[in-house]
């Protein structure tokens, strides 16, 4: 690696202190401050409110809140069925394709271990070993809830302490074992298709990642992985639905989808570079 480019990595991987910081301070309510911010992040960004359900940036009390603002109702209409999977987010195609050897592309030259991905957990990993795969990064200027690409039913959750490297196309390119080295949370599914995962990864000044039944999962953090099992069937199982949110990044980041061997086949178009919608058909069931 270049030189002038080791020493811009150093900038892309805060501290986990400063990171939190950051993080708190997006939290805050200040007034014509945070209105000030957001107007700045939206110029700088290039942020379309016209896709937000409340455009005007003054409605926000803090960063956060804009952050994961809401969409305007039926914006990103699902066009899916039982035998689709769907998009769960407006993101951009990283990489997707198969896992091989147990391992999954990040970018040209790299690859990481799935089993080191799921938190280390080898009987998980083989139920998505020679499947499939998809990772999405959202930029800053993208909508940042997270929804699901099919119906499923809650079984699992697994908080992965890790670092927070950035996870822009820079860092994937150059920072070996990215995804399986960040802080992450890993949601697995019973669905139509088998398990699916879908892993929200954070990144550099991530304030939390979120999901819609756990509320904060992260912070706060720790230095061991924890684990939440979840009933599937009965009164107590947790359905989701096709197009439903599940999650949310205040700051970040990626999302990862596992698919058992033989389940789906993505589109042709899912290509790295490509950008991606909620709600838009991106794979099928294989038979």
């Amino acid at each position: 690696m270049r030189d002038d480019l080791k020493v811009g990595l150093q900038y892309l991987t805060p501290k986990h202190a400063l990171t939190r910081l950051m993080g708190k301070l997006a939290n805050l309510k200040a007034g014509w401050f945070t209105t000030a911010v957001i107007k700045w992040f939206i110029k700088q960004y290039h942020v379309d409110m016209s896709e937000a359900k409340v455009s005007d940036p003054s409605h926000y009390r803090t960063f956060n809140d804009f952050f994961v603002r809401e969409l305007k109702p039926a914006l990103r209409p699902i066009d899916g069925d039982e035998a689709t999977l769907v998009f769960p987010a407006d993101a951009c195609v990283s990489q997707a394709g198969a896992i091989e050897q147990g391992r999954l592309i990040q970018a040209k030259g790299h690859s990481f271990s799935l089993t080191e991905l799921v938190g280390g957990d080898d009987t998980l990993a083989a139920q998505f070993d020679q499947g499939e795969f998809a990772t999405l990064y959202l930029s800053p200027r993208d909508y940042h809830r997270v929804h699901m690409p099919c119906d499923g039913v809650l079984r699992e959750m697994i908080y992965i302490p890790g670092d927070l490297f950035s996870v822009n196309p820079l860092t994937a390119e150059n920072v070996p074992n990215l995804f399986a080295r960040n802080e992450r949370v890993v949601c697995v599914f019973d669905t139509a298709f088998g398990p699916m995962a879908q892993i929200l990864v954070g990144a550099t000044i991530v304030g939390s990642i979120e999901t819609t039944w756990a509320g904060t999962v992260t912070p706060p953090t720790g230095g061991s992985i924890r684990r939440w099992q979840y009933p599937t069937d009965g009164e107590q199982a947790m359905h989701f639905a096709q197009g439903e949110e599940m999650g949310r990044f205040k700051l970040g980041s990626t999302v990862i989808n596992l698919f058992p061997k033989g389940a789906v086949r993505f589109d042709d178009a899912v290509l790295p570079g490509e950008p991606t919608q909620l709600g838009q058909a991106y794979a099928h069931r294989q038979h």
